[in-house]
Formats: structure tokens, C-alpha cells, sequence
């Protein structure tokens, strides 16, 4: 059994370690005499024991009540997903998707949407990372047929990978009752993993790392076009909204703002307002600061302000989340339009995020239009052109055809914004 199949949100599980906790507490001066004629072996074994169970203990509790990560290997980050927690596996880039169909059909006869696990190798970046996809229920239905479908990027918390959106949070359950209660249009949601392996001192914030790995290229632009033709989803940046919670949240405004002819809408639910530098954060942008800036959303929605559609929500006990978001209002200028709710909260924990996602859910089936004919020509830009970023690596010189760019005699790889520094 992988650790991702040992859950960590289970009362019952709480309970027997806590009892277990207790007993060991207790154990050390029951034990403590009885080790004095031998040597100390005995009663560190038993100290060390207590100790770690009570850790352990106060640490499931905490846990359980703020809802952080649903299994071990949500926690760890093992890059092992947890098969149970989604419908079917849909083979490398979503191959066996066609096999699904009657899986979801009938799954839709019961009002339910179908979630698929896979691997999505990213065009541009050669990334392998876990995807999990969300298709609603009208995605089988022959009425629907001819029709592309809205999308939501949902981007998963540090150090989370999709499985904390399936089984942690339960996503698929309220999309299935917006949808149903046309809070939502039928919209497919694509949930790809932030970080890959290794996860754990890790977090990459969804940025381009300079002389790194060029995540924010995968999420905003291999996930977006594989999801488009792999899919059929609607290319339209208006029928795309990215979504996250804590740096997920950080992720969906930093992304919106940096690719605003891709996207049209983003929710942050106690997000902030740059790439966070601890203990867990890698130095993503060695010194580099006009990247740093890049990567700012206060920064972009000031100096590079586009028609786009942000949301942000924080809770009255996140002071850090709370100013980030006053900052970042008081920046954002037009053609931006920046809305912002406080919320009573328990601190930052994923069940204050919980407590959102109908809301999360309404304002986006607000600002979204109805899934779109396949005939029909969609404007992908919206008018929208991307605006010009410091180059991760050297600066990008003469752009070919294909989208690479050429500097210093070295060929690069570039989404539409930026050059990455990863020489193919």
C-alpha cells in the first residue's frame, strides 16, 4: 500500500493515536525505575516514544480540524497519486479517454460529472506531471456534443498535488451541485500538479525558475493547449478561469496577470501577492529582481494592468493574506477589475476555503459564458496581446515562426510571453 492511500483526515485514526499518546505518557514513569539497573537504552526508547506519539497526535488533530492534506502522501509529496480518490485512470495524456465514454454516460444519467486521472508530458517544457480532469456530466451527453466546453485551472496548494482537490476538498461533489443548480455552466476542470517531485522543500509557486524548471510555461501554456485539443475545450481566453487556494491562490493571479491572452478570470482564496521565500522555497530567481518583479502581482496589475477578472478572498485571522490583498487592490488600475471579500475564518486552513467554494463557484458561472459551438470561430486573444517580460535567461532577440527565439546563437523554448532559459 503507497502512501497515498493512508489517510490522515480520519477521526478514528486521530483517536486511537491519541489514546496511544496518552498511554506512552504515562508508560515513561511506570518504565522509569525499572530501567535504572540497565543501561539508558531502555529509557530514552520510551521517552523518544511518548514524544514522537504526541507529535504525532497534536499534529492529526490540527489536521483534521484545518483540513490540510487528506492522505500521507498529499503531506509528503511522493508524486504518487492516489488512484481511489478519482473514477478512472485515463491513460498517458488522456490515450484511454475515448474508453471512459460510457463510464461517464453513465455517470451523467445520475447527475454526476466523471474524474480521470493522467500523465501530461507539456509540449514545450517536456514536463511529466499528474493531471486530474473534471468532465461534467453534460461532457457525454449527445445534446451537448457539438459544444466546447468552459474551463477552470485549478492549481492545488503547496505541496499538494491533484489529489487534495478529488478527495481532500471534494471538488467533483460541488461542481456537480453548481452545475445542476446552473450556479455553473457545464465546465470541465483540469487540476494539475504545481510542483512534480520532489515536492518536500520544493515549492516552486508556479513561476519559471531562472536556471530552473519553467513551471509557470507548463501550467499556463502545455496544460492549457493540451487540455484545448486533447479535450476540445473552448479556446477563448473569456471561457478560461484559474482558480487556488493559499499558493495556489498566489499562482492563479500571478498566472492571470502574467497571460491575460490566455485567461480572463482568477479566484485566490487566502492567496497573496508574490512568490514566498522560506524553508520550503527554493531561490527561484537567483538574484534576478526585474523576474522577481515579473512574477509580482502588485507589480503587473500597476504597471501592466489587462481586461481581466480577479477575485481574491482571505480570512479576517490571515493578516499576511489580508494586506498582501489590500496592497494589490490598492495597485490594481484599469482595464483590471479587482473584487475582494473578507470572511470569518479559523486561520489559514483549508476548511476556511472549504466554506467558500459555492461562492468560489457562482462568481465564476457569473463572468463565464455558455459552452461554445465547435463550428464556431472563437477569438482566442479577445484583443488581448501579452506584454513584453524580462527573459528568464538571456533576452530573446528575433522570435522564428514556431515561437522559439534565438539569442546569443543559443535556441530557446518560449511560451507567447516569455523565453524560457532551457536550451532544447
Amino acid at each position: 500500500m503507497h502512501l497515498s492511500r493512508i489517510r490522515l483526515d480520519s477521526p478514528v485514526e486521530v483517536i486511537v493515536i491519541g489514546v496511544l499518546a496518552v498511554l506512552a505518557v504515562v508508560a515513561v514513569p511506570w518504565f522509569w525505575d525499572r530501567w535504572r539497573k540497565r543501561t539508558q537504552l531502555g529509557r530514552s526508547a520510551t521517552v523518544l516514544t511518548a514524544v514522537a506519539l504526541v507529535v504525532v497526535s497534536v499534529s492529526l488533530v490540527g489536521n483534521l480540524i484545518g483540513g490540510f492534506f487528506p492522505t500521507l502522501g498529499s503531506l509528503l509529496g511522493t508524486g504518487v497519486y492516489a488512484a481511489e480518490s478519482v473514477d478512472a485512470e485515463a491513460g498517458d495524456n488522456g490515450a484511454d479517454l475515448d474508453r471512459m465514454r460510457d463510464l461517464g454516460v453513465v455517470h451523467a444519467r445520475e447527475g454526476k460529472g466523471t474524474s480521470l486521472h493522467m500523465k501530461v508530458t507539456g509540449r514545450r517544457t517536456g514536463l511529466v506531471r499528474d493531471v486530474a480532469v473534471y468532465l461534467p456530466p453534460q461532457y457525454f451527453q449527445s445534446a451537448y456534443h457539438s459544444l466546447k466546453f468552459l474551463a477552470i485551472e485549478w492549481i492545488p496548494n503547496y505541496p499538494s498535488g491533484p489529489e487534495v482537490a478529488t478527495s481532500g476538498y471534494h471538488l467533483p461533489e460541488q461542481l456537480d451541485a453548481a452545475i445542476a443548480k446552473h450556479v455553473l455552466p457545464p465546465t470541465v476542470v483540469v487540476i494539475p500538479d504545481p510542483t512534480g517531485v520532489p515536492k518536500v522543500g520544493h515549492d516552486t509557486e508556479c513561476v519559471d525558475e531562472v536556471g530552473g524548471t519553467p513551471n509557470d510555461t507548463y501550467l499556463a501554456a502545455d496544460v492549457r493547449e493540451w487540455a484545448i485539443q486533447r479535450l476540445g475545450l473552448n479556446p477563448a481566453r473569456g471561457a478560461w478561469t484559474i482558480a487556488g487556494w493559499s499558493s495556489g491562490g498566489y499562482c492563479a493571479m500571478n498566472l492571470v496577470t502574467r497571460h491575460p491572452q490566455w485567461f480572463a478570470q482568477a479566484v485566490s482564496v487566502s492567496g497573496y501577492d508574490r512568490a514566498q521565500v522560506d524553508s520550503e522555497t527554493e531561490d527561484l530567481f537567483h538574484g534576478r529582481h526585474d523576474i522577481d518583479d515579473a512574477n509580482n502581482v502588485r507589480v503587473n496589475v500597476r504597471l501592466h494592468p489587462s481586461p481581466v477578472d480577479i477575485l481574491a478572498i482571505s480570512g479576517d485571522k490571515e493578516s499576511y493574506e489580508s494586506f498582501a490583498i489590500d496592497q494589490i487592490r490598492a495597485a490594481a488600475q484599469a482595464p483590471v477589475r479587482f473584487s475582494s471579500w473578507r470572511i470569518p475564518d479559523a486561520g489559514h486552513n483549508m476548511n476556511t476555503f472549504k466554506s467558500q467554494l459555492p461562492d468560489v463557484l457562482a462568481w465564476i458561472g457569473a463572468r463565464t459564458p455558455a459552452p461554445s459551438a465547435a463550428g464556431r470561430q472563437a477569438d482566442v486573444s479577445g484583443g488581448v496581446r501579452p506584454w513584453p517580460l524580462p527573459a528568464s535567461g538571456a533576452r530573446c532577440r528575433r522570435r522564428t515562426s514556431d515561437g522559439h527565439c534565438f539569442s546569443s546563437g543559443k535556441r530557446f523554448f518560449t511560451t507567447d510571453v516569455i523565453c524560457a532559459d532551457a536550451v532544447l
